[in-house]
């Protein structure tokens, strides 16, 4: 599938990070398989481990967020995903309205592997939870880097302030697998 470059939204700018690329890797099988790649990960601040569990909040410092509907559907689901491990699925009724956690037959799988000045974080989330294909998805991520500084990252940013949850950025199409 193809890779997005996400952009900062302008009211919350990077200190150090000069991009940010996200892609759905694959929706089949048994997996969700998605990947962030930041370049110049110098100062970002990434979660301690804390082991697999649900929480709550992981956008208060670096994670990565998923957002899929079926097209034509304001309902959508939100997948957020911490380099600690730590996780959260909710079910949206339309942009922002309606939230209940969704639940997760397993765990979310999440891998960080940091380098010099880039960090790749790929993460699988159980495909059987997701809403059925195909999606309008939104990949976005929250990056923290030294100092307490956030940059919000998505596909769009029509507001003057940073929403992940705006329809414009639900701007991947997925399609569901061709038939065998």
């Amino acid at each position: 599938m193809e890779t997005h470059r996400l952009i900062p939204h302008p009211a919350r700018p990077p200190l150090g990070v000069r991009q940010v690329e996200a892609r759905v890797v694959a929706a089949s099988g048994p997996w969700l398989r998605l990947r962030w790649r930041i370049d110049g990960a110098e100062r970002v601040v990434l979660p301690r481990f804390a082991g697999k569990g649900r929480a709550d909040g992981l956008w208060r410092t670096t994670c990565f967020e998923a957002f899929l509907r079926e097209p034509g559907s304001e309902a959508y689901v939100e997948v957020n995903l911490s380099p600690s491990e730590r996780w959260a699925a909710y079910d949206f009724s339309g942009p922002r309205r309606g939230m209940t956690e969704r639940p997760l037959p397993h765990e979310p799988e999440c891998t960080a592997r940091v380098g010099s000045s880039m960090t790749i974080f790929d993460a699988a989330v159980p495909l059987a939870a997701m809403p059925p294909l195909p999606w309008q998805a939104g990949l976005a991520a929250v990056i923290e880097e030294e100092g307490g500084v956030l940059s919000y990252w998505a596909l769009a940013h029509p507001q003057d302030h940073p929403d992940f949850h705006d329809p414009a950025c639900f701007a991947i199409e997925v399609p569901a697998p061709a038939a065998p």
